[in-house]
């Protein structure tokens, strides 16, 4: 869904109508939705195994967590280029302009979410 809303919203060099810019919003938070929730279970798990002393499935969980902190990376990449290449500067009304930026400020804070100090800090 994600990839079908990419192409759908670089076909045209005109400015998405409100139900179109729902559809893609919805699209790409449904993806990077799951992920998010995938994250926080892993993270939550993995304090319990640190807490037990189980270091070997601390280790397992930390390199699925980085897995699916690349996805996560990759998949908010691809909105905010898609919104800074396409979508912004096809914005004629202000509307389309504001979602469009409260959109990218979402999904910087889910890249946010997860990077540590250094990374948050550029991000912000």
């Amino acid at each position: 869904m994600g990839s079908y809303s990419t192409q759908f919203a670089k076909s045209g060099s005109q400015e998405l109508s409100l139900e179109e810019r729902n559809i893609l919003a919805v699209a790409f938070k449904n993806v990077v939705g799951t992920r998010r929730a995938a994250w926080r279970v892993l993270s939550s798990i993995q304090k319990k195994e640190n807490i037990k002393g189980n270091a070997e499935n601390v280790q397992k969980v930390k390199n699925y967590k980085q897995q699916i902190e690349t996805e996560l990376t990759s998949i908010c990449q691809d909105i905010l280029d898609l919104l800074d290449d396409t979508l912004v500067p096809n914005s004629q009304s202000d509307e389309a302009k504001v979602f469009f930026h409260k959109m990218k400020a979402d999904f910087l804070r889910y890249i946010a979410e997860f990077s540590t100090s250094d990374q948050k800090t550029q991000i912000a």
